[in-house]
């Protein structure tokens, strides 16, 4: 199995980073790597999946915290079967069974008495799929159905799982009768020691296939493309993660089927942008709509309100409209809106639409502009206490 880097490291973060720290690496990284981005580029799609495979466990505080004590194996119990990883490595190359062995050599005992080994034909539950889903803005802002598609294990239709050929069964193993370990005995300078190992011949199962199913090649499982319609909820963030049970790879020896993890990747809007459930905008006023007041629509995601500039709005200013965003996740109420105006100045203007702003502009004093008032007073107190 390839070595899998360290989750902390896919996200470029420091262990003990906070969840808003690893929710803006996701994010950031994400947005980089998205396939969307880099069509046909493997090396792309692979940094995506391990940015999501980290960001998984990171953004779970049990499965991190198993991370932080365990590494890798702590959350991926196949990680580093056969000498590495949680399990595997151990004092002097021995694993945790081998080392259970010494002490029933010299104590009878083991770690704290009778040691049972797992059965190796014990249910097992299946793995966990992990897939990709891009929708748009107002998708995530309201909600939608999507279908998605990707591929997982099921049980062999042929075999029903067992891996065998029909007609035909699974024998016991000559090397280990059917216990799936085999015991070594050393001698070395202490005596002779026992250790225990999972038996190569049939990898620790206890039996042996002497006849294959030709359809699964033995493994009593098949990759299947499958089709799956899930409900995107309403106030969804980019890179929220959706989880459907029972729908990941099958289990073995009757064990049950993992689940279904969806990362959802939202497309960014032109003209709205939000934060967590509080939706952004701008709009354009013109100049007499700033100055004299004026009824204007604005844009939200449930379509156009009427609203009131007061006059005298300044450029910059923000108005809020309660209720106007985002649906929460848990169901309690909505964020709001806020649009921030902007002034346009008028452009190209004729010689007498200029004369009449000049009359215009004739006709007012220091009253009329508040900032500019403060500004020269201030600069005149300024330069008086200099000179």
């Amino acid at each position: 199995m390839a070595e899998k880097r360290d989750y902390y490291e896919v996200l470029g973060l420091q262990k003990g980073a906070g969840e808003d720290e690893i929710k803006k690496a996701y994010r950031k990284l994400a947005r980089k790597y998205h396939p969307d981005l880099h069509p046909g580029d493997k090396e792309a799609e692979e940094h995506f999946k391990e940015i999501n495979e980290a960001y998984e466990v990171l953004s779970d505080a049990d499965k991190r915290a198993r991370y932080d004590q365990f590494g890798h194996a702590g959350v991926d119990p196949s990680y580093g079967a056969g000498g590495s990883g949680f399990g595997g490595a151990g004092f002097g190359g021995a694993d945790f069974g081998d080392l259970g062995d010494i002490f029933d050599t010299f104590f009878g005992g083991g770690f704290g008495g009778q040691r049972r080994r797992a059965n190796p034909n014990a249910p097992r539950r299946g793995s966990d799929v992990h897939t990709n889903l891009t929708i748009d803005f107002f998708e995530a802002c309201k909600g939608a159905k999507k279908t998605i598609q990707f591929n997982r294990q099921e049980t062999c239709t042929e075999c029903h799982g067992s891996g065998c050929e029909p007609g035909t069964s699974p024998t016991t193993c000559p090397d280990c009768h059917g216990t799936g370990q085999v015991t070594v005995t050393q001698c070395t300078p202490l005596g002779q020691i026992r250790t225990s190992r999972a038996c190569s011949r049939c990898g620790g199962r206890g039996q042996t296939i002497d006849h294959p199913c030709r359809a699964c090649r033995g493994t009593g499982r098949k990759s299947v493309g499958k089709k799956f319609e899930i409900n995107i909820p309403a106030g969804i963030d980019d890179g929220q993660i959706i989880q459907q049970r029972g729908q990941g790879n099958a289990g073995s020896n009757g064990g049950p089927s993992g689940d279904l993890y969806v990362t959802v990747s939202v497309r960014p809007d032109s003209f709205f942008h939000r934060e967590e459930f509080d939706i952004y905008c701008d709009i354009p006023l013109t100049y007499l709509q700033a100055v004299a007041g004026d009824e204007i629509l604005v844009p939200t995601i449930d379509g156009k309100v009427i609203f009131t500039i007061p006059a005298g709005t300044q450029p910059g200013t923000t108005f809020r409209l309660k209720g106007k965003g985002l649906q929460r996740l848990n169901g309690i109420g909505r964020g709001d809106q806020y649009f921030t105006v902007t002034v346009e100045v008028p452009r190209n203007l004729n010689k007498e639409q200029t004369n009449a702003l000049r009359a215009f502009e004739a006709t007012l004093g220091d009253q009329n502009y508040q900032k500019r008032k403060g500004f020269f007073e201030r600069f005149r107190d300024s330069f008086k206490n200099d000179h």
